[in-house]
């Protein structure tokens, strides 16, 4: 795609001891990632120049007041706190999580206000950020109850698109969480999706079974037979390409997966283990369904090899490159239904 045009990418900085900071200043010290968009981390000066120091990295930041003044060509930073933070690398701590919050919440207020055009946010400890303030089990659903619309995890490289029915909840919840409803929400979300964020005219996508090997006709459970064939029939009755129940543990070995669009999960290990397995390092999450565009690299804060400097910033590149990709796309497909809108009228 055309990766001219400067597009303003908002980035949230995670755990400050983790690896996200060091992931973040490796893919811009290249300097050509300068000429597909315009970087604005959401930080302090303070807390980057400790871990450029300890990570010996020389990419050069310019601090701005806001958003607004943000200059092309230069790696942005704008100051959320001010204050003296210590940077324990490696460790969970209170501190790691309040200061990942901050971040976020300011980059997530800068993308309501549409003074950044997406989101790219590092990883953080979903245990240490959680606070009066921060009540939820992850940044996906964070952003649902911050943005516009309704949201579905999306896993992706270029070869595959998982996306998940329920997230983060614990297995016993899973099978009582699995409805006609949500089924037919999921599968509508990434089927809108695939059209208008990845240029696909008519997604076919695969579904799943939660059971193993769909429940063998009832013998290892009930619900594919029950709840899952049903909805997709309905579903298929509208004319939309979507085919399952899938038995999970052929289906990626297989390499099935290749024959499809997108791939639609009953649960998050169920999506995410052979993902990594097929991915892992280059992996991207998406976060479809809302109103604004918000991806993250496929991996945690990597405590164990944090401040080391030996941390791979494949996943937080193809990050930026996806977020970017799915911009363009969106924008085209908003623009062409404008058109066609006002030919009508």
């Amino acid at each position: 795609m055309n990766r001219i045009e400067k597009i303003k990418v908002g980035i949230s900085v995670g755990d400050i001891n983790g690896v996200g900071i060091e992931i973040i200043l490796r893919t811009f010290e290249d300097a050509r990632m300068l000429e597909i968009c315009t970087p604005i981390l959401f930080a302090s000066n303070k807390t980057i120049a400790i871990h450029k120091k300890e990570l010996n990295i020389n990419t050069q930041i310019q601090g701005i007041e806001n958003v607004t003044k943000a200059i092309n060509s230069k790696v942005n930073l704008v100051n959320v706190w001010n204050e003296n933070v210590a940077i324990d690398f490696g460790k969970e701590t209170k501190e790691g999580g309040k200061y990942a919050f901050l971040s976020l919440q300011a980059a997530v207020k800068a993308l309501k206000s549409n003074e950044i055009d997406l989101l790219v946010t590092a990883p953080i400890n979903k245990h240490n950020i959680q606070s009066d303030d921060f009540n939820f089990k992850g940044h996906t659903e964070f952003l649902e109850a911050n943005l516009e619309g309704e949201s579905l995890m999306i896993l992706m490289t270029d070869e595959i698109k998982i996306g998940l029915v329920t997230g983060h909840i614990p297995v016993q919840k899973i099978a009582e969480t699995i409805t006609p409803e949500l089924l037919i929400k999921k599968v509508n979300i990434l089927y809108n999706s695939l059209i208008q964020d990845f240029g696909i005219d008519r997604p076919k996508i695969a579904v799943l079974g939660l059971n193993p090997h769909c429940g063998d006709n009832g013998v290892i459970g009930t619900e594919d037979d029950e709840i899952v064939k049903p909805t997709l029939e309905k579903i298929q009755a509208e004319g939309k390409l979507v085919y399952g129940p899938y038995s999970s543990d052929s289906f990626f070995g297989s390499e099935s997966y290749k024959n499809f669009d997108g791939v639609l999960a009953m649960y998050h290990d169920q999506g995410l283990a052979p993902f990594k397995a097929l991915s892992f390092g280059n992996g991207v999450n998406f976060t479809a369904g809302l109103d604004k565009i918000r991806t993250s690299p496929d991996h945690g804060t990597a405590y164990e090899i944090a401040g080391k400097g030996v941390a791979n910033n494949n996943s937080f590149k193809e990050a930026l490159y996806k977020a970017l990709d799915i911009y363009k796309f969106r924008k085209e497909y908003n623009e062409l239904a404008q058109n066609k809108l006002a030919i009508r009228k």
